[in-house]
C-alpha cells in the first residue's frame, strides 16, 4: 500500500496510528519500505475485500470511526449493455456476470490496485481461476450486446500485450498464459472454448486465459465493463460484488449489465442479507458483558449495521463481505469493533495437564520405522472416486460405498475404504520421477456393514523394476516387529488389487490384519505405472490399545 494513499483514504490520522490499527482488522504488516513509502500487508484469505487498499481503507476508517455503519454504495441504474450466454458454453465455464463502471480517471497506483486485485481473487475465490476469472476493459471500445460462447482451436485474435492475431491453440501452446491456465479448460468441453466477443466480432475475453487487445485499459480510460465468467455462480457474484465495490470507492458510477440466455439477470446483485444472533452468546464467545447498544456500536465499527430486538441482533451484511454466513462470524466482527488491543487475555482455569494422544505416539513410531526402511509419506484425501476405488481394480460390484449425497465433484464422491488407490494414484502422478519409489501413509478409511465404521490403517507401496513380494513382506515384518513387539505370518488368500498366487492375508495373534501383495497388471495399467509394484495394508484397530 502507498503510504501517501493511506493518508488520503484515512485523512486527519497519523501514519503511525493507522499503522498501529492494521494487525486489529487481521492485517499483518510484512515490511515498510522507507524509500518507496510503501507499506507491504499479508491479509488472511477470508477476508477478499482486502485485496485493494480502497478495501483496508474501509475497515480502517470503521475502526476509527471516521465512518461507521454500512459503507455508501449506490447502484446508479441499468447501463443498457448486455452478454448474450450461448448455449455452447454450459459444458465449459456456464457462468457469467459483468457490470459498467463509468465517469472516473484512473492514474498509475489505481490500475496497479485493481491488477492486484484482480490476480487475488484469481488465486482467492477463483482458485487459480479454475472456479471465477475476471476480465476489465475498455468500454468505449466494445459495441453491445456482447456474446459469450464456445469456438474452436482455429479462432484467432490479438492476445493482450500482442501485436498480431494468434488461433486459440497457439494461445494455449505458446503463451505464458495458456501454459499456466490451458489444463482449467480440459475436460467436457474439450476442444471447444469460451470467449466473449462484441456485435462487430471483436474479441474482448478468451477466459480464463487472457484478454484481447483491443479493449486494454490504460489510464487514458474512463469507462470500464468488467466480466466474471465461472464455473460456480456465486462465485461469480462474490467476485464482481467486491470488484463494485471496490470501483465505487474509487470514483466510479456503476451500472448493472443485462446477462443471459432468453430473460436476463441485471447484475451485480448487490442486496445485503441480515443475519441475526443472540447478545448472550455473542457475549459468552468474547468473554464479555455487552449491552445491545455496545454490540450495535462495535459492529457499526466494523462496517455492518445492526439494530437490537430486546435480547437478540439483526445485523445486515453488505454483499461485499463473503466471510460472514453465522452468528460465530458476527461475534468475531463484534470483538474487531470493540477492539481486540481492549480484551483482556485470561488463562483458563483447568484441573489437568495436557498430555500427548496415545495414538500420536504410536503414528510417530510408525513414521520413524517406515521412514528408517527408504519409504516417503504420502497424505491423501479420505474422500475419493469410485474410479480410483473401485473400477482401476476391475471391481464393479459387491461394494457398498459410502457415497456423499450431491457430490459436485467425480473425484470426491465416495468415502474410501482402502488406503492402497489413494498409494497408487500418487504415485501415477510421479511416474516421472526416479525408481525405485517407496511411499506410506497412515490415514483413516471407511466401511458400512450394519453400522459405519471408521478404523485408522497404515499402507504403504513399493514401485520399481524388481518390486515383488518379499521386499514388501520384509518392510511389514520390520514394521510390526519394531513397533509392537509381535510376529507376522502370512496366509494365501486372493483379492482385487493382487495377483492371484502373489496375495496373502496378514495374521497377528491368530487374527486377520490386513493384506499384501503383488499389484494387478489390470492396476498397473490403468494407474499408468510404468514398473511392477506391491504393497500392503494393515488395520491399526488390531494393534493398537
Amino acid at each position: 500500500m502507498s503510504v501517501e494513499r493511506l493518508k488520503k483514504f484515512i485523512p486527519g490520522v497519523k501514519v503511525d496510528k493507522v499503522l498501529d490499527m492494521l494487525p486489529f482488522v487481521a492485517l499483518d504488516i510484512e515490511g515498510i519500505d522507507d524509500n518507496n513509502n510503501v507499506i507491504r500487508v499479508e491479509y488472511n484469505p477470508n477476508r477478499p475485500d482486502f485485496s485493494s487498499d480502497y478495501g483496508i481503507a474501509r475497515a480502517l476508517r470503521g475502526l476509527l470511526e471516521i465512518e461507521t455503519g454500512l459503507p455508501k454504495f449506490r447502484i446508479a441504474g441499468k447501463s443498457g449493455a448486455a452478454v448474450k450466454v450461448d448455449p455452447t458454453v454450459k459444458k465449459i465455464r456456464p457462468h457469467i456476470v459483468a457490470l459498467v463502471a463509468r465517469n472516473s480517471k484512473l492514474d498509475d497506483e489505481t490500475i496497479k490496485q485493481l491488477i492486484a486485485m484482480q490476480e487475488d481473487l484469481h488465486n482467492g475465490i477463483g482458485r487459480r481461476r479454475k472456479k471465477a476469472s475476471i476480465g476489465i476493459h475498455n468500454l468505449d471500445a466494445i459495441k453491445f450486446p456482447v456474446t459469450y460462447k464456445a469456438v474452436d482451436g482455429d479462432y484467432s485474435f490479438e492476445p493482450l500485450g500482442e501485436s498480431s492475431s494468434r488461433s486459440i491453440d497457439q494461445i494455449l501452446k505458446e503463451s505464458e498464459a495458456g501454459r499456466q491456465y490451458g489444463h482449467i479448460l480440459e475436460g467436457s468441453g474439450r476442444h471447444y472454448y469460451p470467449v466473449i466477443i462484441d456485435s462487430d466480432g471483436m474479441t474482448l475475453s478468451f477466459p480464463p486465459i487472457i484478454n484481447g487487445n483491443a479493449t486494454k485499459v490504460d489510464e487514458s480510460c474512463r469507462n470500464l465493463f468488467v466480466e466474471v465468467t465461472a464455473t460456480d455462480q456465486k462465485a461469480a457474484e462474490d467476485v464482481l460484488a467486491i470488484i463494485a465495490v471496490t470501483l465505487y470507492d474509487a470514483g466510479f458510477e456503476i451500472r448493472t449489465v443485462a446477462v443471459g440466455a432468453g430473460k436476463r439477470a441485471e447484475t451485480p446483485q448487490m442486496k445485503p442479507k441480515v443475519i441475526s444472533a443472540d447478545i448472550d452468546y455473542i457475549n459468552s464467545i468474547l468473554g464479555l458483558t455487552l449491552d445491545a447498544r455496545q454490540v450495535v456500536k462495535c459492529l457499526k465499527k466494523s462496517r455492518l449495521d445492526a439494530r437490537a430486538a430486546g435480547k437478540r441482533i439483526a445485523c445486515t451484511v453488505p454483499r461485499y463481505r463473503t466471510d460472514i454466513s453465522h452468528p460465530i462470524d458476527i461475534a468475531e466482527e463484534v470483538a474487531i469493533g470493540y477492539g481486540i488491543f481492549n480484551i483482556e487475555p485470561v488463562f483458563p482455569a483447568s484441573p489437568t495437564a495436557g498430555q500427548k494422544n496415545s495414538l500420536s505416539t504410536y503414528f510417530e513410531a510408525i513414521r520413524e520405522t517406515l521412514t528408517g526402511l527408504g519409504m516417503l509419506e504420502s497424505l491423501s484425501f479420505s474422500l475419493t472416486s469410485k474410479e480410483v476405488q473401485y473400477e482401476a481394480f476391475g471391481i464393479t460390484t459387491g461394494r457398498d460405498a459410502l457415497s456423499v449425497d450431491g457430490s459436485k465433484s467425480i473425484e470426491h464422491e465416495i468415502l474410501r475404504d482402502s488406503l492402497i488407490p489413494s498409494l497408487l494414484q500418487s504415485l501415477s502422478r510421479n511416474v516421472h520421477e526416479e525408481y525405485p519409489q517407496r511411499l506410506f501413509e497412515i490415514g483413516k478409511t471407511f466401511r458400512k456393514d450394519d453400522s459405519i465404521t471408521e478404523s485408522w490403517n497404515v499402507g504403504a507401496v513399493i514401485a520399481h523394476a524388481d518390486a515383488g513380494y518379499t521386499e514388501i513382506r520384509s518392510a511389514m515384518q520390520a514394521l510390526i516387529r519394531s513397533c509392537f513387539d509381535k510376529d507376522t505370518t502370512t496366509k494365501t488368500s486372493s483379492s482385487p488389487m493382487f495377483m492371484e498366487g502373489r496375495c496373502a492375508e496378514i495374521v497377528i495373534d491368530g487374527a486377520v490384519a490386513g493384506t499384501i501383495g503383488e499389484v494387478t497388471p489390470l492396476a498397473l495399467e490403468n494407474f499408468k505405472l510404468r514398473v511392477p509394484a506391491a504393497a500392503f495394508e494393515i488395520d491399526l484397530s488390531k494393534l493398537l490399545p
